[in-house]
């Protein structure tokens, strides 16, 4: 295993580099929630790592390690409670530092001479001692919370301009995806806006998509709400209004 957190951290946990995510959706594929986890927080900084595991006692968890503290910090403040896969994700730091981060600080102790001491601290804990983050934070972009992102979109982006503003409508034009995201990634994000209908994607179009609401009102909501989110450190979404 290449790096590895301590499961359930205290509330106590100094601030690290390191989250500690819980209460997510035990249905989801691994690889699946991690590149849906990846997606939703690299707009705090760069991430080293996203580590998950098929465990029975690892289910519904994850470790986020980010390259610096203050990136950690932000995904925790912002993050907190937001509707990840229908369930409101509960963070804290993590209680020990990942492997990745220890090898580059030095201070990393192989996971053997670790082993005794670790199994003893682990019996005497419950599993659940982890689901400690308060509840009722207004996650981004919910109603009454700031926009998941106001990020201005990067420069150097080479989206499909629209060559003049456009009437707004109930269907937005989304751009400037990375290839490998996903119709559920997108789901995921623009259904936490109420009249969300559907994504579509078009396969022999990567990059782009089209997000419909009931109305035009709540389709400019989520348009304000989520433009600039990015989606990895060199993909902000441009969002517009699509052709009709």
């Amino acid at each position: 295993m290449a790096a590895e957190a301590t499961a359930n951290p205290t509330t106590e946990s100094p601030a690290n580099r390191t989250i500690y995510i819980n209460n997510l959706n035990e249905k989801i594929k691994l690889e699946e929630l991690k590149k849906s986890l990846y997606a939703v927080f690299s707009q705090f900084g760069k991430i080293l790592e996203v580590l998950a595991f098929k465990t029975l006692k690892h289910k519904g968890q994850a470790w986020v390690v980010f390259e610096d503290a203050a990136s950690a910090a932000s995904a925790i403040r912002q993050m907190q409670g937001f509707p990840f896969y229908d369930k409101p994700m509960k963070i804290q730091y993590a209680k020990t530092k990942s492997d990745i981060v220890a090898k580059a600080d030095g201070t990393f102790v192989p996971r053997e001479k670790r082993k005794k001491h670790d199994d003893r601290g682990k019996k005497r804990r419950d599993q659940n001692d982890a689901n400690q983050a308060g509840y009722g934070v207004n996650y981004p972009g919910s109603y009454g919370a700031a926009p998941i992102s106001q990020m201005p979109y990067m420069v150097g982006a080479k989206p499909v301009v629209q060559e003049a503003p456009l009437t707004p409508n109930n269907i937005l034009f989304v751009q400037n995806l990375p290839h490998e995201t996903t119709p559920t990634i997108l789901q995921m994000l623009f259904s936490q806006y109420e009249g969300f209908k559907e994504v579509r994607m078009v396969e022999a179009k990567p990059g782009i998509a089209f997000v419909e609401y009931t109305d035009e009102m709540r389709s400019t909501i989520a348009l304000q709400g989520l433009q600039g989110f990015k989606l990895s450190s060199q993909n902000a979404m441009l969002i517009t209004y699509a052709k009709k």
